[in-house]
């Protein structure tokens, strides 16, 4: 599995490329973000040899023990938290991660206003927005968006783009939509969205970050240490 990692981003970019191009959006294409949870260490290093630099994770206490010494080796690794947050991982999550994609709720952006000026950093964010008004899922509701984008510029938080997961049985295209609907509303330009089922898709519609693990790294076996 691990010799194919390399020849896996390779092909997923240029897939990017060719849907880009078909879709004339433009030629900047998204930014690849590879989602390393529970994968072993030895497939995320041969991701980082073939020269792969940014990745996604879940959970702080796992991209604690994964990334805090990979780090340290490769300084230029942007990494992107793209799981919930609880508040008190906040101080972690800012010390570790180079962006936060998941902010829902004005709580947890009070948290990192405060945690960030304790550390001197002030660290892009994404608003994740619950597209599908899921009970289960994270997200801010599309309703109250504006609000929570308010609060976060009053807090002096760089907000930088939204972030979605639509409903696995719905047509993601309804929700990336919405998604870019939303951003343009709200004077944002980043979009994340879409991951290994619909990257393309997703390229397609105007993403500038797609989350892809699987169709990096292969099926998680969430039996096996990372």
């Amino acid at each position: 599995m691990t010799a194919d990692i390399g020849k896996n981003i390779e092909q997923i970019d240029q897939e990017i490329a060719r849907m880009c191009s078909h879709a004339g959006v433009p030629k900047v294409a998204p930014r690849l973000i590879a989602v390393s949870k529970v994968q072993p260490e030895e497939r995320v290093r041969t991701a980082l040899e073939a020269g792969h630099r940014s990745f996604g994770e879940n959970r702080v206490q796992e991209a604690q023990g994964r990334w805090t010494g990979l780090k340290s080796e490769y300084p230029d690794v942007q990494l992107s938290l793209i799981g919930s947050l609880q508040t008190n991982k906040v101080s972690q999550a800012i010390d570790l991660f180079d962006e936060i994609q998941s902010v829902d709720r004005i709580k947890l952006a009070r948290a990192l206003a405060g945690e960030m000026q304790k550390q001197g950093k002030n660290i892009p964010l994404y608003l994740q927005v619950n597209t599908g008004a899921e009970p289960q899922k994270g997200g801010v509701m599309t309703v109250d968006l504006p609000e929570l984008h308010q609060a976060c510029k009053d807090l002096g938080l760089m907000v930088v783009g939204l972030m979605c997961i639509p409903p696995a049985d719905d047509d993601p295209s309804l929700h990336f939509a919405l998604l870019k609907k939303l951003a343009k509303r709200e004077g944002l330009q980043g979009l994340s969205m879409g991951m290994s089922s619909d990257y393309a898709l997703a390229a397609a519609m105007g993403a500038t970050d797609i989350r892809v693990g699987t169709a990096v790294f292969g099926e998680r076996d969430y039996n096996q240490p990372t």
